[in-house]
């Protein structure tokens, strides 16, 4: 099954996006509000005089809204997260409850039907909130779930049978179903992934999240790996991880030398070249970038040789 064969990238959070806002820009808004009122408030008291320390006053009321927002965002983030897993099992027993339970049971043209229908009810439902990715994800497992058991009745079904006609409809209904959704996730993911990547101030979590974006694309490249939209995307992510790993290290590396430091200096511009050149890609834009960091370490050369004893 697609649950057992999840990668790192599943888990928590392919679930934990109830808020349109990315973390970054949410914290970043709650800030500018508890900066506005603690003004606000500060100029009113401030005017009325009947306040010895009106910024105090202003500033605990600030860090109120700004402690009160963080506290919301976390309640309503594990809130969230603990009703979409309850709807999610409760989608999966209601869905497939004989198949699992008693594997020898066939599926009969009724619960052919119920389980199509559930099916098509829930893509709707994803189309209608198609930002949201956890609902793509839940359509395109239960498809899987659905053609894997298709598939296990084609394997013993009389030719004659007129449920064949209906197993083999419904299983391309149920792949093309697949398809739709498992792409609408893997572009819901990756973009929100990559926008964390391009927000996050610190260069590992940038890392951490465009590896993430790329695990997303990979995963789905397992089931399509023809699809150009995927092939494109992973191009682009795999560029994106290179491009952060190697500007952190040419920043390192530029600390270290203005420091003093020539030779860890050196090391990590070296690092650096490795990076631009591990996967066997050139382009462009790594030319350059590796241009640029040769002539740096020629500068540093020349500088470390210029200053050892003769």
């Amino acid at each position: 099954m697609i649950r057992q064969h999840r990668n790192r990238f599943e888990g928590e959070r392919l679930v934990r996006r109830p808020f349109w806002l990315p973390a970054s820009n949410y914290y970043v808004l709650a800030a500018a509000v508890s900066i506005a009122f603690f003004f606000i408030v500060w100029g009113i008291l401030h005017d009325e005089g009947g306040e010895d320390a009106p910024w105090i006053t202003a500033g605990i009321g600030a860090s109120i809204i700004l402690g009160g927002a963080v506290i919301m965002r976390e309640l309503i983030l594990r809130r969230t997260l603990q009703r979409l897993h309850a709807a999610s099992t409760q989608g999966y027993s209601g869905v497939f409850p004989s198949g699992r339970k008693t594997g020898r049971n066939k599926l009969t043209l009724e619960q052919n039907a119920a389980l199509l229908n559930q099916i098509k009810q829930k893509s709707s439902a994803a189309k209608v909130l198609n930002k949201f990715s956890a609902g793509h994800r839940e359509v395109f497992e239960l498809c899987s779930e659905y053609i894997a058991r298709g598939d296990a009745e084609l394997k013993k079904i009389d030719p004659a049978s007129p449920r064949l006609s209906a197993l083999l409809k419904g299983r391309k209904a149920a792949s093309d179903l697949h398809r739709y959704h498992m792409l609408q996730w893997a572009e819901i993911e990756a973009r929100s992934m990559t926008s964390d990547a391009i927000n996050q101030p610190a260069a590992e979590e940038r890392m951490k999240a465009a590896n993430e974006a790329l695990g997303v694309v990979e995963f789905a490249l397992q089931h399509y790996p023809a699809d150009q939209s995927l092939l494109e995307s992973r191009g682009v992510l795999r560029e994106m991880s290179v491009s952060i790993r190697v500007s952190d290290l040419v920043e390192k590396a530029e600390r270290a030398a203005f420091k003093g430091d020539g030779d860890g200096a050196l090391s990590l511009y070296r690092d650096a070249l490795f990076y631009l050149a591990r996967d066997n890609v050139y382009t462009d834009e790594r030319e350059e970038a590796a241009k640029r960091i040769n002539v740096e370490i020629d500068r540093i050369v020349c500088w470390t040789t210029a200053d050892s004893p003769k």
